[in-house]
């Protein structure tokens, strides 16, 4: 589904490399640790943080022994480099490799929150399996909802509405290659929002860091990048998309493969729709039939219940 370009290269990554282009000097010298208490929160109160703030966090969204399984599932699988460091490893669409994984594409915690967030019907549109090993320089801050397509995102980051998971594997330590998020930049309508800029770092930034099985859940058009690993140890992630299913992409992706999907676990098979699914209506009544007077998804008071 994804095309490779020039911003990725094929490694065999078996033990931590370098950086190709010594970036670990890059380094963020503050952090503003977020120490929001999402634990204690109600579905409601984790939808608001979600719209307004721009990001929610799941405690425990995933336990130690799936984990370990997809650790080891993946042990093996082959990698690929950014091309700014040999220690920014990542494997395209781990679901086809990993029953595991594919089996985390229905995690009921997420979807339960996805669900109150989009609606019933979501389609599952991009994985990642992410290892940073040690010496890996931070990641710019940047979005993943780029409205045209981009090298990098193709045209699954052009969808109108569209969301990234996160679960992490291991525990981000200040040291050990920690989220950064900037609040609120999804909302902005300047400028300095457009979703293909790029920023070294933002001070109003927060990092995040999170207990291995932390499900971290944005807006692709929300400005978020990486500490860098400064640790001796890898942190190891899963990164997903989904989207409500009449949000498509502006131009066709390609499609799963009818065999792939065919051998996925049956609770992740009803997320695997086309990933050119769309509501797309050109013609427009001004006056359609059956308009309804309520839509409680809508209501200004919707993060009260």
């Amino acid at each position: 589904m994804t095309e490779k370009n020039s911003n990725y290269k094929d490694v065999d990554v078996t033990s931590p490399g370098n950086s190709d282009l010594n970036n670990i000097n890059e380094k963020i010298d503050f952090m503003n640790i977020d120490e929001t208490d999402f634990e204690s929160m109600s579905l409601g109160e984790k939808k608001r943080h979600l719209e307004v703030e721009g990001y929610t966090i799941l405690p425990k969204a995933v336990d130690a022994s799936k984990i370990e399984q997809i650790k080891k599932e993946m042990k093996d699988a082959p990698m690929q480099t950014k091309d700014y460091s040999d220690c920014q490893t990542f494997h395209l669409e781990p679901q086809w490799y990993s029953p595991a994984v594919a089996s985390l594409i229905a995690n009921p915690l997420v979807v339960e929150f996805l669900e109150e967030l989009c609606g019933p019907e979501i389609i599952f549109t991009r994985g990642f399996f992410h290892r940073t090993l040690p010496g890996s320089p931070p990641v710019s801050m940047h979005t993943d909802g780029q409205p045209f397509g981009s090298s990098i995102f193709g045209y699954e980051g052009s969808s109108p509405k569209l969301l990234r998971v996160i679960y992490y594997f291991d525990d981000l330590t200040k040291e050990r290659a920690p989220f950064r998020i900037l609040p609120r930049s999804h909302l902005s309508f300047h400028a300095e929002a457009n979703p293909y800029k790029r920023y070294k770092s933002h001070p109003e930034e927060i990092t995040i860091c999170a207990e291995a099985g932390t499900a971290i859940v944005f807006p692709v058009n929300i400005f978020h990048g990486v500490h860098p690993n400064l640790a001796d140890t890898r942190r190891t992630m899963v990164q997903f998309g989904y989207r409500p299913i009449w949000a498509g992409p502006i131009k066709p992706m390609e499609e799963w493969d009818p065999e792939l999907v065919d051998k996925a676990p049956k609770e992740t098979k009803r997320f695997l729709k086309s990933v050119n699914s769309s509501g797309v209506e050109w013609e427009q009544p001004h006056k359609p039939k059956g308009m309804k007077s309520k839509a409680s998804a809508i209501n200004p008071s919707r993060w009260d219940k």
